[in-house]
């Protein structure tokens, strides 16, 4: 293929061709009869009689039949290359139909290279000669395939012939290169068509707003390369925005985690104003997993009242997300009625609800909304089955949790994956089951991997195995030796039996590997505004009065008879020094924060990236009954609903 592209190419004409082809009347309006098919056996009949009436033999007739064939809702594109293959002398519309189709076909992962090879075989027919319309499509088919030096080859031959100026060939150029990692030669076409367009005239520069899509392919492309210093640049220098162009950058930071800077991105968007820039669909999709992840319900709600509002279709997709949401940002009531309102439902949002309810410790309504999955005939998925089943490890429900484990393996046939074990080990090891679990670690056919391992150990810590734990503990260190995971644990452990040598042991070992454990943070959103808060902080504009707002919050704990656990500061101080770093842990500081910023009675929601100590826990009961608030605390695993001093945990986390 290669040294076809490279020989083959013909000079260009003397003069350029036009940009687009002069007008003419469309092939729709002269066979109505190719038009008005409406299933792929009609197209067939219409196929029947041309032939009869030898109107098959009219190029144009060939061509528009081959469109409805191969690129309308009723195509079959086998088909549609065997009719290709029966038409005498293609004419190019034809050629580049059935390049096109097999481009743009998601039915085979081979037919972006079948139409490459097409483009060779047009390439070396004299008869025909590629034009702007043919070079898009198969730079496209390039693009998917991963083929840069093909995609070189192409650019090459358009360049030939004069068409690398048309705005299609040069954004599809551009996308080309992106897709194939090739973000040096993807800038320079696209500095060469900025450096161009700015000396345009003041008639033609009106042209520029079509280059907004050049623009996003190339915002685009630092965005896959993860390069977001510049695609952020690019994107501030942008001299016309697109709802896409806002889209990029919204979906690109949530996709790779940077919440905080999705969010502020969506904020800008909101800033510019509803219409034509307002979001979109898609805006709504790429948002709400960053919203979830940081606990933004406010910001969560008013974008569940803007898609109402502006009549964006809640649809199955948008409506898993919003149920996602609504469970991550502690809402689960919302979460259950935007479940329940939803015309219609797929995996994904069973998955959604199933999930959320497992989180919020609502196991027997995850394993109604389980079992109900049968009556609707939705067959549940893999990740279903892993949201019950941690439905049943945060509830404790061993018997309920072995037979869905038992129905997932026996009934609907599926082979678990290391997280359905996952699963199944840490509801054994929370029951106290230590030894069954350790056993099917040992018996599964997988390679057990640092998540597994740290559910054991994790049920090791909560029952004081230290045997165990240890042990557990050691392979870890050898599967992630910079993980500071084990070593935080096991020096936990240590600590919780006094045994201060062998924590000096595990935290000289860390030091000597650089390795450091992960610091407390946690997040509450007041008005729209996401504040973050670490141990001890004393960063924020309100410290003053934060730090006087957690004195009272002790002064009113102690006269409820709250006494500090000390037993969770596991460092070798004083019992003093204890009770002041219990005092200044980050939830306690958010919920001070909270109690200051919002009016009596309001719920206060507060996101972690650790688990919740047990005094912690203990303090926000109190707290929820000395204010009379309903909080609301979401920790890695799961949340805890606290209300007039008692959580809705039950005490088992």
């Amino acid at each position: 293929m290669n040294s076809v592209l490279q020989t083959s190419a013909k000079p260009p004409p003397p003069s350029p061709l036009p940009l687009r082809p002069p007008p003419q009347t469309h092939p729709s309006t002269l066979f109505p009869q190719i038009t008005k098919c409406r299933t792929l056996a009609e197209l067939k009949q219409v196929h029947a009689h041309m032939i009869k009436s030898a109107q098959i033999h009219d190029p144009l007739a060939a061509a528009e039949l081959l469109r409805y064939l191969s690129l309308s809702p009723h195509r079959d594109l086998a088909y549609a290359v065997s009719f290709f293959r029966l038409i005498p002398r293609p004419n190019c519309i034809s050629w580049n139909t059935i390049i096109r189709a097999l481009s743009e076909s998601g039915d085979d992962n081979d037919d972006p290279v079948r139409a490459i090879a097409l483009f060779v075989e047009m390439v070396c027919d004299e008869s025909v000669e590629p034009n702007q319309f043919t070079f898009p499509s198969v730079l496209k088919a390039c693009a998917r395939s991963g083929l840069f030096e093909e995609g070189r080859q192409v650019h090459c031959l358009a360049v030939k012939k004069s068409l690398d100026c048309d705005e299609f060939v040069v954004s599809n150029l551009v996308r080309m290169y992106v897709l194939c990692r090739a973000m040096v030669d993807a800038h320079r076409i696209f500095d060469m068509r900025v450096i161009k367009n700015h000396s345009l005239n003041e008639f033609t520069k009106r042209r520029r707003e079509g280059d907004v899509v050049l623009w996003n392919v190339m915002v685009d492309g630092y965005v896959r390369a993860g390069n977001f210093a510049a695609a952020r640049k690019l994107f501030d220098e942008m001299p016309h925005r697109s709802v896409v162009s806002w889209n990029v950058m919204i979906s690109g930071y949530a996709q790779n985690g940077l919440f905080k800077e999705a969010i502020e991105a969506f904020h800008e968007m909101q800033q510019i104003g509803e219409g034509e820039l307002g979001p979109n669909y898609i805006t709504l999709v790429s948002i709400l997993p960053a919203i979830s992840r940081l606990g933004a319900l406010e910001l969560g709600k008013w974008v569940h009242l803007y898609a109402e509002r502006n009549g964006i279709e809640i649809d199955d997709v948008l409506g898993s997300a919003l149920v996602d949401m609504y469970s991550k940002c502690g809402s689960i009531e919302k979460a259950v009625q935007v479940f329940e309102r939803l015309p219609r439902r797929n995996p994904i949002t069973w998955n959604s609800i199933i999930g959320g309810l497992a989180m919020h410790g609502r196991a027997e309504d995850a394993l109604n909304y389980f079992w109900e999955m049968e009556k609707f005939k939705v067959t549940a998925t893999d990740v279903a089955y892993i949201s019950v089943l941690t439905a049943c490890s945060h509830a404790g429900l061993l018997s309920e949790g072995r037979s869905v484990f038992h129905h997932m393996v026996n009934v609907a046939r599926l082979e678990p994956r290391i997280e359905h074990y996952t699963c199944m080990v840490d509801l054994l090891g929370r029951a106290g089951h230590l030894d069954e679990a350790e056993q099917l670690i040992t018996n599964m056919l997988l390679e057990p991997d640092d998540v597994i391992l740290k559910a054991l150990l994790a049920a090791c810590k909560l029952h004081g195995n230290i045997e165990m734990g240890e042990r557990i503990a050691k392979r870890l260190m050898e599967l992630a030796p910079t993980d500071s995971g084990p070593y935080v644990v096991l020096s936990n452990m240590f600590a919780s039996v006094e045994n201060w040598e062998a924590v000096s042991e595990v935290r000289l070992t860390m030091k000597e590997m650089d390795i450091t454990k992960d610091p407390g943070c946690s997040w509450i959103e007041i008005d729209g505004i996401i504040h973050e808060f670490v141990v001890e902080d004393g960063l924020h504009p309100q410290a003053r009065e934060i730090h006087s707002m957690l004195e009272e919050i002790s002064d009113k704990l102690r006269l409820l008879g709250y006494r500090p656990n000390t037993s969770q500061v596991l460092l070798n101080v004083g019992e003093q020094e204890k009770e002041i770093a219990l005092h200044y842990h980050s939830e306690k500081i958010a919920i001070a924060f909270g109690l200051i910023s919002t009016g009596p009675g309001s719920p206060l929601r507060v996101a972690k990236n650790l688990r919740i100590c047990e005094d912690c826990h203990e303090s926000m009961k109190l707290i929820s009954k000395a204010y009379n608030r309903k909080i609301v605390v979401r920790d890695r695993r799961r949340f805890h609903h606290f209300e007039d001093g008692s959580c809705s945990c039950g005490g088992y986390w």
